[in-house]
């Protein structure tokens, strides 16, 4: 009878946990699947050792470390990115259970936000909002003391705004999402203008791949000139398509998959206190949506 490794047993219970500490530090599942891998084998490497007397402790420092190199890593590659880059979506229920539970952090405006914060005040921010982890906790994973990690934390979430985010009414949302899909439905863009603050952005992800935005868009009337733009760009030459408008559960949060001729775009809004809309994500990189229902 074989004795199964301690390594793999606690990786394989922890995985999950792991994949949400990384996606969150990262903004793309793809790359922190790849942590979380690399964090198995060093963990197998490590049994060898004998090292390691606690292993969730244990998998969860290497992970957050690995997590931060690799942040380090592709700053200059999203730096050389054909216009802003924008967070990996993907639909809740292909997210871990564990990750959904606790949706701190994990919408696509959190997730592209955080890309302002150092590597460190980011993982210090996951750890303690999204995992619930103690100063001290974190401090010995950082190797930073407690007072630090906490003002590495109390920056950021000044930084991301994150108490003010907590009074946004969630049941707005619905109502605006479908004031949006019936604007983009009949092809009168212009109907967004009231929806929009007036210093609203919109991003836009193309990654190349399709026509987008190579630079972020201020102001309500400019945000609906684009998209009008886009709208008869898509429908140039033919008679203009129904537009296609479903609402996906995509990262603990509504948002919009849009189709117009062969583009599809997802669409995640941004609502201020007012419950009207202040930023627009719009993710139409295909590369990007492959974790998206089609």
């Amino acid at each position: 009878m074989t004795h199964a490794s301690p390594a793999a047993d606690a990786w394989s219970r922890e995985q999950h946990r792991l994949t949400g500490i990384a996606y969150r530090m990262l903004g793309d599942y793809g790359l922190a699947e790849d942590v979380v891998s690399e964090v198995g084998l060093a963990a197998v490497r490590a049994e060898r050792e004998g090292t390691v007397r606690i292993w969730p402790a244990w998998l969860t420092t290497v992970c957050v470390r690995r997590s931060i190199d690799r942040l380090r890593q592709v700053v200059s590659t999203r730096e050389d990115y054909a216009g802003p880059w924008l967070p990996e979506p993907v639909a809740t229920d292909r997210l871990p259970e564990d990750v959904v539970a606790d949706r701190e952090l994990l919408s696509i405006a959190l997730l592209h936000m955080a890309e302002q914060l150092s590597p460190e005040a980011r993982a210090a921010l996951v750890l303690h909002r999204g995992m619930g982890m103690s100063a001290v906790e974190i401090a010995e994973i950082l190797q930073r003391s407690p007072a630090a990690v906490r003002q590495l934390i109390s920056r950021a979430e000044r930084r991301l705004q994150i108490d003010s985010r907590a009074s946004i009414p969630p049941a707005a949302t619905p109502g605006v999402l479908a004031e949006l899909v019936q604007a983009i439905e009949t092809g009168e863009i212009d109907q967004i203008l009231h929806l929009l603050t007036d210093d609203a952005i919109l991003w836009t992800d193309g990654g190349g791949r399709v026509r987008a935005a190579l630079n972020p868009i201020y102001g309500a009337e400019r945000i609906a000139r684009f998209m009008a733009g886009v709208f008869a760009k898509a429908t140039a030459g033919r008679p203009p398509p129904q537009a296609s408008v479903t609402v996906l559960d995509v990262n603990g949060e509504s948002a919009l998959d849009v189709r117009l001729g062969p583009r599809r775009d997802l669409v995640a809004v941004d609502l201020d206190a007012a419950g009207r809309i202040r930023a627009i994500r719009q993710i139409a990189n295909p590369d990007k949506l492959t974790r998206v229902p089609v």
